[in-house]
């Protein structure tokens, strides 16, 4: 029970959130470009891309918020690929997605090599510190958990409610999601659907970089190759787990981020499990969600369908 004590605590918690952020975005990604019928399984690689430019601002401006708006300008700038590709020139989704992932794992390793003449880890960087909430850090419990956190952590757990709300209580979320549910339908009332499907990707792509932006200058003060390990991926099953709302993604993501900061925690206190297993454990859960989901989770109707007008 000793052993427990250590590593079921407030920290725990803590730290399910800070593991859960870089899941949320993408997740969150995922929801505004599917609703708008555009299939992004590139979200892996907009992460990595945009995490590279921000440590680029970072490093040359000295300040990390120069980094995040570098990484922003990166991950649109790809999504505006991936958009054009699949709206317009009707490339087939999948493919397109897999090549942004492709991008992103050599685009910045190559870049890397040439600004700062290393292989697979940038130098230290001015990274993004905690902030201190007064009101809420002075609380008994919530305190310890999020009255100091990153500033991106903050950002992330708000766009929740602003997504959900955009989404679903504003015009343009409806026409956004007429645009993914019966496009022909949306656009016979005036929706132009290309501009939906192209806002929904380039928030999408915003929502990524935050994500990847959190790994390399708030989690992290430095790029590392392949550093988003997956988290995409694992962002677009909690989008499927959560039924593309974003109060469902949030669960989601807290269940993947307490898997996450749980097995960190077990491994530093020492739990006799094999730590091949808890490394694992995220991934595993991610799989059984998966399976959980199938044949309950029904996506957008047009989702990964090109539309061409009539």
């Amino acid at each position: 029970m000793g052993i427990w004590s250590q590593v079921l605590t407030i920290t725990l918690v803590t730290g399910a959130i800070r593991s859960a952020t870089p899941i949320l975005y993408p997740a969150l990604a995922g929801i505004f470009s599917e609703r708008s019928g555009v299939l992004n399984i590139g979200l892996e690689g907009v992460m990595l891309i945009s995490a590279f430019a921000a440590v680029v601002g970072s490093y040359y401006s000295g300040n990390p918020w120069i980094g995040v708006l570098y990484a922003m300008a990166a991950g649109l700038l790809t999504s505006l690929i991936h958009a054009f590709m699949c709206i317009n020139m009707r490339a087939d989704q999948a493919i397109v997605g897999t090549g942004v992932n492709i991008l992103g794992v050599g685009l910045p390793s190559f870049l890397l090599l040439k600004l700062f003449g290393s292989q697979g880890i940038s130098p230290i960087v001015p990274r993004l510190h905690e902030w201190r909430v007064p009101f809420i850090a002075d609380l008994p419990i919530l305190g310890p958990i999020l009255g100091k956190q990153s500033p991106l952590v903050y950002i992330a757990l708000i766009m929740v409610p602003v997504s959900w709300f955009i989404l679903f209580k504003t015009p343009f979320g409806l026409r956004l999601r007429a645009a993914g549910e019966n496009p022909y339908a949306a656009e016979t009332v005036g929706v132009s659907v290309y501009l939906m499907r192209y806002s929904g990707v380039l928030i999408s792509g915003v929502l990524a970089s935050l994500g990847g932006a959190f790994l390399s200058i708030s989690y992290l003060s430095q790029f590392i190759s392949l550093m988003t390990a997956g988290r995409g991926f694992i962002g677009l099953a909690a989008m499927i787990f959560g039924r593309w709302n974003p109060w469902g993604a949030l669960l989601a993501c807290l269940i993947f981020g307490f898997a996450d900061a749980f097995q960190a925690a077990a491994q530093a206190a020492n739990v006799p499990i094999a730590p091949q297993f808890l490394l694992a454990l995220p991934y595993v859960l991610t799989i059984v969600a998966l399976m959980g989901a199938m044949g309950r989770a029904v996506g957008p109707a047009y989702v990964a369908k090109p539309y061409e007008k009539a």
